[in-house]
Protein backbone atom coordinates (compact mmCIF):
# COMPACT_ATOMS: atom_id res chain seq x y z
CA UNK A 1 0.00 0.00 0.00
CA UNK A 2 1.27 3.07 -1.18
CA UNK A 3 1.38 6.92 0.67
CA UNK A 4 -0.47 9.27 0.13
CA UNK A 5 2.06 12.36 -0.30
CA UNK A 6 2.12 16.31 -0.50
CA UNK A 7 4.97 16.86 -1.97
CA UNK A 8 6.83 20.58 -1.48
CA UNK A 9 10.02 21.71 -3.45
CA UNK A 10 10.88 24.86 -5.86
CA UNK A 11 14.58 24.40 -7.49
CA UNK A 12 16.71 21.64 -9.32
CA UNK A 13 17.42 20.00 -6.40
CA UNK A 14 14.32 18.80 -5.53
CA UNK A 15 13.47 17.48 -8.61
CA UNK A 16 14.79 14.02 -8.27
CA UNK A 17 13.40 12.84 -5.05
CA UNK A 18 9.91 14.12 -6.54
CA UNK A 19 10.78 12.14 -9.41
CA UNK A 20 11.87 8.79 -7.13
CA UNK A 21 9.11 9.04 -5.08
CA UNK A 22 6.43 9.41 -8.03
CA UNK A 23 8.27 5.84 -9.68
CA UNK A 24 7.98 4.20 -6.37
CA UNK A 25 4.39 4.23 -6.66
CA UNK A 26 3.38 6.40 -4.24
CA UNK A 27 0.78 9.04 -4.37
CA UNK A 28 1.63 12.67 -5.00
CA UNK A 29 -1.72 14.29 -4.60
CA UNK A 30 -0.21 17.89 -4.62
CA UNK A 31 2.88 19.40 -4.84
CA UNK A 32 3.20 22.87 -3.47
CA UNK A 33 6.02 25.23 -5.18
CA UNK A 34 6.89 29.19 -5.79
CA UNK A 35 4.85 30.90 -7.28
CA UNK A 36 6.23 31.48 -10.80
CA UNK A 37 8.74 34.72 -10.99
CA UNK A 38 10.17 37.08 -14.30
CA UNK A 39 12.96 35.21 -16.05
CA UNK A 40 13.84 35.11 -19.85
CA UNK A 41 15.86 36.87 -21.30
CA UNK A 42 14.04 40.36 -20.50
CA UNK A 43 12.74 39.27 -16.93
CA UNK A 44 9.97 39.82 -18.01
CA UNK A 45 8.27 36.65 -18.30
CA UNK A 46 6.97 34.43 -15.71
CA UNK A 47 9.21 31.58 -15.18
CA UNK A 48 7.35 28.02 -13.72
CA UNK A 49 9.90 26.60 -11.10
CA UNK A 50 11.67 23.58 -11.98
CA UNK A 51 9.18 21.31 -9.49
CA UNK A 52 6.06 23.14 -11.07
CA UNK A 53 7.26 22.22 -14.54
CA UNK A 54 8.16 18.40 -13.37
CA UNK A 55 5.03 17.68 -11.35
CA UNK A 56 3.02 18.75 -14.34
CA UNK A 57 4.77 16.55 -16.75
CA UNK A 58 4.03 13.66 -14.20
CA UNK A 59 0.46 15.04 -14.22
CA UNK A 60 0.42 15.96 -10.70
CA UNK A 61 -1.84 19.11 -9.25
CA UNK A 62 0.05 22.48 -8.74
CA UNK A 63 -0.59 25.06 -5.76
CA UNK A 64 1.92 27.69 -5.70
CA UNK A 65 0.67 30.08 -2.51
CA UNK A 66 3.26 32.85 -1.67
CA UNK A 67 2.92 31.54 2.04
CA UNK A 68 0.60 30.10 4.41
CA UNK A 69 -0.99 32.57 6.35
CA UNK A 70 -4.81 32.22 4.26
CA UNK A 71 -6.57 30.03 6.27
CA UNK A 72 -8.34 29.08 3.14
CA UNK A 73 -4.61 27.85 1.62
CA UNK A 74 -4.47 25.61 5.53
CA UNK A 75 -7.57 24.37 4.69
CA UNK A 76 -6.80 23.26 1.12
CA UNK A 77 -3.49 21.61 1.92
CA UNK A 78 -5.57 19.40 4.76
CA UNK A 79 -8.01 18.76 2.45
CA UNK A 80 -5.77 16.69 0.82
CA UNK A 81 -5.87 14.06 3.73
CA UNK A 82 -2.12 13.10 2.78
CA UNK A 83 -0.61 10.73 4.68
CA UNK A 84 3.20 12.63 4.76
CA UNK A 85 4.27 16.18 3.66
CA UNK A 86 7.83 15.63 2.04
CA UNK A 87 10.02 19.09 1.81
CA UNK A 88 13.55 19.45 0.02
CA UNK A 89 14.17 23.25 -0.92
CA UNK A 90 10.96 24.30 -0.85
CA UNK A 91 11.83 28.70 0.29
CA UNK A 92 8.87 29.10 2.87
CA UNK A 93 9.47 28.36 6.65
CA UNK A 94 6.60 26.32 7.27
CA UNK A 95 3.60 27.43 9.81
CA UNK A 96 2.49 24.87 12.65
CA UNK A 97 -0.44 24.40 10.74
CA UNK A 98 0.93 22.64 8.13
CA UNK A 99 3.87 20.87 9.90
CA UNK A 100 1.14 18.83 11.62
CA UNK A 101 -1.41 18.61 8.70
CA UNK A 102 -0.77 15.32 7.37
CA UNK A 103 -0.91 12.00 9.40
CA UNK A 104 2.53 11.18 9.49
CA UNK A 105 3.88 14.81 9.38
CA UNK A 106 6.37 16.97 7.39
CA UNK A 107 9.90 14.78 6.94
CA UNK A 108 12.62 17.13 5.07
CA UNK A 109 15.57 16.01 3.36
CA UNK A 110 18.65 18.67 3.66
CA UNK A 111 22.01 19.00 2.33
CA UNK A 112 24.44 18.56 5.67
CA UNK A 113 25.32 16.92 8.60
CA UNK A 114 23.13 18.59 11.07
CA UNK A 115 23.12 20.08 13.19
CA UNK A 116 26.17 21.40 11.18
CA UNK A 117 24.56 24.03 8.69
CA UNK A 118 21.32 24.77 9.80
CA UNK A 119 19.48 27.14 7.02
CA UNK A 120 19.62 28.43 3.88
CA UNK A 121 22.97 27.93 2.29
CA UNK A 122 24.36 24.26 3.18
CA UNK A 123 26.39 23.49 0.30
CA UNK A 124 28.19 26.92 -0.36
CA UNK A 125 29.22 27.26 3.66
CA UNK A 126 30.86 23.38 3.66
CA UNK A 127 32.73 24.61 0.73
CA UNK A 128 33.90 27.49 1.90
CA UNK A 129 34.69 26.53 5.72
CA UNK A 130 37.10 23.95 4.49
CA UNK A 131 34.92 21.03 5.10
CA UNK A 132 36.24 17.77 4.10
CA UNK A 133 32.84 15.86 4.13
CA UNK A 134 29.26 16.56 4.16
CA UNK A 135 25.88 14.55 3.00
CA UNK A 136 22.06 14.12 3.02
CA UNK A 137 19.74 14.12 5.86
CA UNK A 138 15.92 13.07 5.94
CA UNK A 139 14.56 14.31 9.10
CA UNK A 140 11.10 15.03 10.58
CA UNK A 141 10.43 18.64 10.69
CA UNK A 142 9.10 20.66 13.93
CA UNK A 143 9.06 24.39 14.46
CA UNK A 144 12.92 25.28 14.64
CA UNK A 145 15.01 25.51 11.78
CA UNK A 146 16.38 22.50 10.89
CA UNK A 147 16.25 21.23 14.70
CA UNK A 148 13.72 17.97 14.22
CA UNK A 149 14.94 14.50 14.77
CA UNK A 150 16.99 13.00 11.82
CA UNK A 151 15.73 9.45 10.65
CA UNK A 152 18.45 8.73 8.15
CA UNK A 153 22.20 9.71 6.85
CA UNK A 154 24.46 9.69 3.80
CA UNK A 155 27.92 10.67 3.88
CA UNK A 156 29.24 12.77 1.26
CA UNK A 157 33.07 13.47 0.87
CA UNK A 158 33.93 16.59 -0.80
CA UNK A 159 36.87 16.80 -3.40
CA UNK A 160 39.46 19.28 -2.89
CA UNK A 161 38.84 21.12 -6.08
CA UNK A 162 34.96 20.17 -5.66
CA UNK A 163 32.92 23.20 -6.82
CA UNK A 164 29.38 23.82 -4.65
CA UNK A 165 27.91 23.15 -8.44
CA UNK A 166 29.09 19.82 -8.34
CA UNK A 167 28.04 18.72 -4.79
CA UNK A 168 25.08 20.23 -4.91
CA UNK A 169 24.35 17.71 -8.46
CA UNK A 170 26.22 14.75 -6.19
CA UNK A 171 23.98 15.61 -3.41
CA UNK A 172 20.47 15.71 -4.68
CA UNK A 173 21.26 12.37 -6.46
CA UNK A 174 21.72 11.30 -2.74
CA UNK A 175 18.41 13.22 -1.28
CA UNK A 176 16.06 11.19 -3.47
CA UNK A 177 17.69 7.85 -2.98
CA UNK A 178 17.95 8.44 1.04
CA UNK A 179 14.21 10.05 0.89
CA UNK A 180 12.97 7.04 -1.44
CA UNK A 181 14.39 4.69 1.38
CA UNK A 182 13.54 7.14 4.18
CA UNK A 183 9.41 6.88 3.02
CA UNK A 184 9.37 3.17 2.46
CA UNK A 185 10.33 2.83 6.22
CA UNK A 186 7.65 5.10 7.11
CA UNK A 187 5.25 2.94 5.00
CA UNK A 188 6.49 0.09 6.88
CA UNK A 189 6.62 1.47 10.23
CA UNK A 190 10.35 1.23 10.89
CA UNK A 191 11.45 4.64 10.45
CA UNK A 192 13.62 5.65 13.26
CA UNK A 193 14.27 9.12 14.91
CA UNK A 194 16.95 10.78 16.22
CA UNK A 195 17.16 13.86 18.19
CA UNK A 196 20.05 16.37 17.07
CA UNK A 197 23.06 16.63 19.16
CA UNK A 198 22.62 19.86 21.33
CA UNK A 199 26.90 20.48 20.32
CA UNK A 200 28.21 21.42 17.11
CA UNK A 201 25.58 23.56 15.72
CA UNK A 202 26.17 25.48 13.26
CA UNK A 203 23.97 27.78 10.89
CA UNK A 204 24.36 28.35 7.21
CA UNK A 205 23.55 31.98 6.35
CA UNK A 206 22.28 32.88 3.32
CA UNK A 207 25.19 33.74 1.01
CA UNK A 208 25.77 37.85 0.40
CA UNK A 209 26.79 39.58 -2.70
CA UNK A 210 29.08 41.46 -0.35
CA UNK A 211 31.09 38.40 0.34
CA UNK A 212 31.73 37.41 -2.77
CA UNK A 213 34.58 39.84 -3.48
CA UNK A 214 37.92 37.97 -3.32
CA UNK A 215 40.36 38.97 -0.08
CA UNK A 216 43.86 37.99 -1.86
CA UNK A 217 44.67 38.43 2.07
CA UNK A 218 43.37 35.43 3.41
CA UNK A 219 45.20 32.24 2.92
CA UNK A 220 45.58 30.41 -0.58
CA UNK A 221 43.31 27.62 1.49
CA UNK A 222 40.76 30.00 2.35
CA UNK A 223 40.89 31.76 -1.19
CA UNK A 224 40.28 28.65 -2.75
CA UNK A 225 37.55 27.71 -1.15
CA UNK A 226 36.05 30.64 -1.25
CA UNK A 227 36.36 30.59 -4.82
CA UNK A 228 34.90 27.13 -5.25
CA UNK A 229 32.13 27.71 -2.26
CA UNK A 230 30.64 30.12 -4.56
CA UNK A 231 30.94 28.22 -8.14
CA UNK A 232 29.23 28.45 -10.40
CA UNK A 233 26.66 30.53 -9.05
CA UNK A 234 27.21 33.62 -7.37
CA UNK A 235 30.90 33.45 -8.63
CA UNK A 236 33.62 34.92 -6.57
CA UNK A 237 35.29 37.34 -8.00
CA UNK A 238 38.26 40.19 -8.39
CA UNK A 239 38.47 43.45 -9.93
CA UNK A 240 41.07 43.77 -12.76
CA UNK A 241 41.52 47.02 -15.19
CA UNK A 242 41.04 45.63 -18.92
CA UNK A 243 41.71 48.15 -21.16
CA UNK A 244 41.89 51.07 -18.72
CA UNK A 245 38.65 50.38 -17.19
CA UNK A 246 37.92 48.09 -14.02
CA UNK A 247 36.19 45.33 -14.79
CA UNK A 248 34.79 41.84 -12.45
CA UNK A 249 36.27 39.26 -13.12
CA UNK A 250 35.02 35.76 -12.01
CA UNK A 251 37.06 32.95 -10.83
CA UNK A 252 34.89 29.30 -11.38
CA UNK A 253 37.89 27.09 -10.86
CA UNK A 254 41.04 27.32 -9.21
CA UNK A 255 44.10 25.51 -7.62
CA UNK A 256 46.97 26.43 -5.05
CA UNK A 257 50.46 26.80 -5.84
CA UNK A 258 53.33 27.20 -3.61
CA UNK A 259 54.87 30.49 -4.18
CA UNK A 260 55.19 33.81 -1.98
CA UNK A 261 54.72 37.96 -2.86
CA UNK A 262 52.95 40.30 -1.94
CA UNK A 263 49.06 39.73 -1.38
CA UNK A 264 47.26 40.35 -4.84
CA UNK A 265 50.28 40.42 -6.88
CA UNK A 266 50.39 38.50 -9.87
CA UNK A 267 53.30 36.51 -9.56
CA UNK A 268 54.18 35.14 -12.79
CA UNK A 269 52.54 34.92 -16.54
CA UNK A 270 50.47 32.12 -15.53
CA UNK A 271 48.09 34.42 -13.63
CA UNK A 272 49.13 32.81 -10.27
CA UNK A 273 47.99 35.33 -7.61
CA UNK A 274 49.93 35.91 -4.18
CA UNK A 275 47.96 35.47 -1.22
CA UNK A 276 48.25 36.47 2.40
CA UNK A 277 49.92 32.77 2.75
CA UNK A 278 50.79 30.84 -0.37
CA UNK A 279 49.00 31.83 -3.53
CA UNK A 280 45.93 30.55 -6.01
CA UNK A 281 46.02 30.45 -9.96
CA UNK A 282 42.56 30.59 -11.36
CA UNK A 283 41.58 28.09 -13.75
CA UNK A 284 38.41 29.22 -14.97
CA UNK A 285 37.34 32.40 -15.60
CA UNK A 286 34.24 34.50 -17.13
CA UNK A 287 34.38 38.20 -17.79
CA UNK A 288 31.08 40.30 -17.43
CA UNK A 289 28.82 39.22 -20.00
CA UNK A 290 31.33 36.94 -21.15
CA UNK A 291 31.60 33.54 -21.45
CA UNK A 292 33.82 30.98 -18.73
CA UNK A 293 37.05 30.49 -20.19
CA UNK A 294 39.98 28.32 -19.67
CA UNK A 295 43.20 30.04 -18.17
CA UNK A 296 44.98 30.05 -21.66
CA UNK A 297 41.92 31.33 -23.61
CA UNK A 298 41.98 34.32 -21.38
CA UNK A 299 44.74 34.99 -20.91
CA UNK A 300 45.04 35.21 -24.85
CA UNK A 301 41.99 37.53 -25.17
CA UNK A 302 43.38 39.04 -22.06
CA UNK A 303 46.69 39.47 -21.19
CA UNK A 304 47.77 40.21 -17.27
CA UNK A 305 51.50 41.67 -16.62
CA UNK A 306 53.42 40.01 -14.10
CA UNK A 307 53.51 42.59 -10.96
CA UNK A 308 49.92 43.29 -11.60
CA UNK A 309 47.76 43.98 -8.07
CA UNK A 310 44.46 43.67 -7.34
CA UNK A 311 42.28 45.03 -4.85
Amino acid sequence: MSLRIIFMGTPEFSVPTLAALAGAGHQIVAVYTQPPRPGGRRGLDLQKSPVHQAAELLGIPVLTPVNFKDEADRQTFREFDADVAVVVAYGLLLPEAILTGTRLGCYNGHASLLPRWRGAAPIQRAIMAGDHETGMMVMKMDKGLDTGPVALTKTVQIGEAMTSGELHDKLMQVGATLMKEAIGKLEADDLPLTAQPEEGVVYAQKISKAETRIEFAKSAREVHDHIRGLSPFPGAWFELEIAGKPERVKVLNSERVAAEGPAGTMLDDHLTIACGEGAVRPTRLQRAGGKALGLADFLRGTPVAVGTRIG
